[in-house]
């Protein structure tokens, strides 16, 4: 024989249940819960088991559960639970990884008919087709201007036909409609709001993030620091090297342009009172090796003296007509 507990025991009880959770668990899913039954919501238990624990309950009472147990232990980071608990949500302790925990959960959605008053959370598309309806049915059509026409003894509807917008609120008509045609447009199950990590809260998107996105983000935060730090001659570890190297490049044209010198600025100033030293300098770099004595035009006449003797070797010694 099971003992009823009145309503003060089941609030010690659950509380009781809840600061041992917070104790033993550090992540926690945030899931919205709307329309979501409650043989879904075991089958959803039944499939977290093991890693994770699914628990329900009055917003207020959460809260008073969660602000008493920060305070006996001294943990403050509970608390960054409560602007969460906003609406018909439920909690999800699990020691698994978030993001396989997360896709586990949305596994478990069933389809739903459209409800009278129910916003409606997609776009709902009537296809065309045979409906399998008799003709004296015509007047749900006719009411929501849907184009029809009477094949073999049934309703067929011409062209697909956007029945409900989402965000809009579903009619009496859309819902019949849809009830005779069969179609259960909408599908509900928990869907992760918020996610809580050891005292940090973020959105769920970032679960997505890969180490590619990671790096491109910290890439473009540094290209951002390095930008600010230079238009405000600010100098940061990030824009130093820049700083540097554009400092170097006035003392440069500041010796390039006096009598100013130092060995670096030597170099540069002879290639400018000779530019032909700048194609000698890019000779090795494209395979032709010229003496010092060389010019350019007899480098690049002895590398077309050389490209008949590669031709030869492919032919192998045989001529055309062997």
């Amino acid at each position: 024989m099971t003992v009823k507990l009145s309503k003060a025991e089941k609030k010690v009880k659950y509380d009781k249940k809840l600061c041992s959770m917070l104790d033993e668990y550090t992540k926690v899913l945030i899931a919205v819960a709307d329309n979501v039954g409650s043989n879904q919501l075991q089958s959803i238990r039944q499939g977290l088991r093991g890693e994770s624990v699914v628990l329900m309950g009055k917003n207020t009472l959460i809260r008073r559960c969660i602000k008493v147990h920060a305070e006996k232990t001294g943990n403050q980071a509970y608390l960054n639970l409560l602007p969460l608990l906003v609406g018909n949500v439920g909690l999800i302790f699990t020691k698994g990884d978030l993001k396989e925990i997360s896709e586990e959960v949305a596994k478990y959605k069933v389809g739903a008919p459209a409800r009278v008053g129910l916003v409606a959370p997609i776009d709902v598309v009537v296809p065309p087709g045979n409906t399998g309806l008799d003709p004296s049915q015509t007047s749900f059509f006719q009411v929501l201007n849907i184009p029809t026409k009477i094949n073999k003894g049934t309703v067929e509807i011409i062209t697909p036909v956007e029945l409900i917008k989402k965000g809009e609120k579903v009619g009496s008509s859309e819902a019949a409609l849809l009830a005779k045609l069969g179609i259960r447009p909408f599908s509900y199950g928990l869907v992760v709001q918020s996610v809580y990590d050891d005292g940090s809260v973020f959105a769920p998107e970032v679960l997505d993030l890969t180490e590619a996105d990671l790096i491109e983000k910290f890439a473009s935060g540094i290209s951002m620091v390095t930008s600010l730090s230079l238009a405000l001659s600010y100098p940061t570890l990030a824009a130093a090297p820049h700083m540097f190297i554009n400092t170097y490049k006035n003392v440069l044209a500041i010796a390039v342009a006096t009598d100013y010198t130092y060995p670096q600025a030597e170099k540069v100033k002879e290639y400018l009172k000779d530019p032909t030293k700048f194609a000698v300098a890019a000779a090795p770099a494209s395979g032709v090796i010229a003496p010092d004595n060389a010019s350019p035009v007899a480098a690049k006449e002895e590398e077309k003296k050389e490209e008949p003797a590669e031709e030869s070797d492919d032919d192998m010694g045989f001529s055309l007509f062997d």
